[in-house]
This record gives structure tokens, C-alpha cells and sequence, in this order.
């Protein structure tokens, strides 16, 4: 019996060793997104869409380390001009992200600098475009083609923050996409890019 005690007090002061040295907080983010797509083979002239997101993360840190997943509304798509028409591409996802954070750089306040990196998995929401319509041949703004894209995309982020002691977050992030998004595998490879710029805020924190 004293044994089991011994064994549970131990364990007892190593978990509460651990989580005193973890931190966990909660937050909500929101910024721009500087979207465009990278279709193979372009015939025409891609530039950006300005968008925002918005959503919540978790971050679980520990040390030097975190690991921190999101859900983000993401407003993306491009502009592209072919034979002096615009035709513009809105699309809206539902990103997921699970990042891994290293902080090079801690104040003693709990802040930090810090480089990320991670997969992020989309779920498409919405898909709207200005198109030729293949029967007048008349040009039509807005129309829903989400049938012509997948529900889901592959991304890799790559990006760096600051973490303010007083639970304010700053980070700019690069999103690649990894997997073409339209359904017909005849067409050219259309994949995502987004640039973004967050600015987010910890509701609540455990830990140091």
C-alpha cells in the first residue's frame, strides 16, 4: 500500500511538474489574405485577391516548442484578364491548420518570437466566377461553379509571428497549395497561393 502511494505521489509531482512548464491558451485571429492561383500553363494574366479571414486557434507550448491548430474562414481566389476582360474567381474555405512553433526568441513575460511551419487541410465553402456562358457566349458575373472544383485542398504553411506578453499575437504566413482544385483533370493545374497578415488575441491562458 505505501508502495501505491509512493508511486502515486511521484506521478503526482511529475504531472504537475510538466503542466506548470506548459502553457495553454485559447484565442481568435482575423487579417488580410493576398489570394491568387498558380495555374500550369496560363494564357492569361493572373494578379491578386484581396481578402480577409477570420477564425480560433489553440496553443498547446511548452519551452521553445508549440503546437498550435486553427480554424480559419478564408476568403481566396484571383483576377485574371484574358483578351482585355477581367473574369475574377471568389472562393471561400474552411481552413484547418496544425502548426509546429519554434520560439528563438522568449521575454520573460511569456511573449516570443517564432518561425511555423505545418500542413493545413481546406474545405471548400463557396466558389463563384465571372464565366462565358458556352451556349450565347455571353459574359456573366458571379456563377456558381463550386461543382466544378473539390471540396477539400492540400496546403503547406510556412510562417513567423510574435507572441506580446499581454496575449496580443502578430504573424505573417505563406499558404501553398500542394493538390490541383478544379475537377476536371483535362484542365490545366489550378492551385491555391496565399499570403496572409493576422493579427489575433489570447482569450485565456493555463499556465506559464
Amino acid at each position: 500500500m505505501k508502495r501505491r502511494l509512493l508511486v502515486a505521489l511521484i506521478s503526482a509531482l511529475f504531472f504537475t511538474a510538466t503542466f506548470a512548464q506548459t502553457q495553454f491558451s485559447v484565442g481568435v485571429k482575423a487579417g488580410l489574405n493576398f489570394a491568387n492561383l498558380h495555374v500550369a500553363n496560363a494564357s492569361g494574366s493572373y494578379d491578386g485577391r484581396t481578402g480577409y479571414h477570420a477564425g480560433a486557434f489553440a496553443l498547446l507550448k511548452k519551452e521553445n516548442f508549440a503546437v498550435q491548430p486553427e480554424v480559419v474562414l478564408s476568403q481566396q481566389g484571383t483576377k485574371v484578364t484574358v483578351n482585355q476582360r477581367d473574369f475574377e474567381s471568389n472562393f471561400n474555405y474552411i481552413n484547418v491548420p496544425v502548426l509546429v512553433k519554434y520560439y528563438f526568441f522568449k521575454s520573460k513575460n511569456g511573449g516570443g518570437i517564432n518561425v511555423h511551419a505545418g500542413p493545413q487541410i481546406g474545405f471548400l465553402q463557396s466558389a463563384k466566377a465571372d464565366v462565358i456562358d458556352s451556349i450565347t457566349f455571353m459574359f456573366k458575373k458571379d456563377q456558381d461553379v463550386k461543382r466544378s472544383y473539390k471540396k477539400s485542398d492540400i496546403s503547406a504553411c510556412l510562417g513567423a509571428g510574435w507572441d506580446a506578453p499581454f496575449g496580443l499575437i502578430v504573424d505573417v504566413r505563406y499558404n501553398l497549395g500542394l493538390r490541383r482544385i478544379e475537377e476536371d483533370e483535362n484542365a490545366h493545374a489550378i492551385k491555391n497561393q496565399v499570403f496572409q497578415v493576422s493579427v489575433g488575441y489570447k482569450l485565456f491562458k493555463l499556465g506559464y
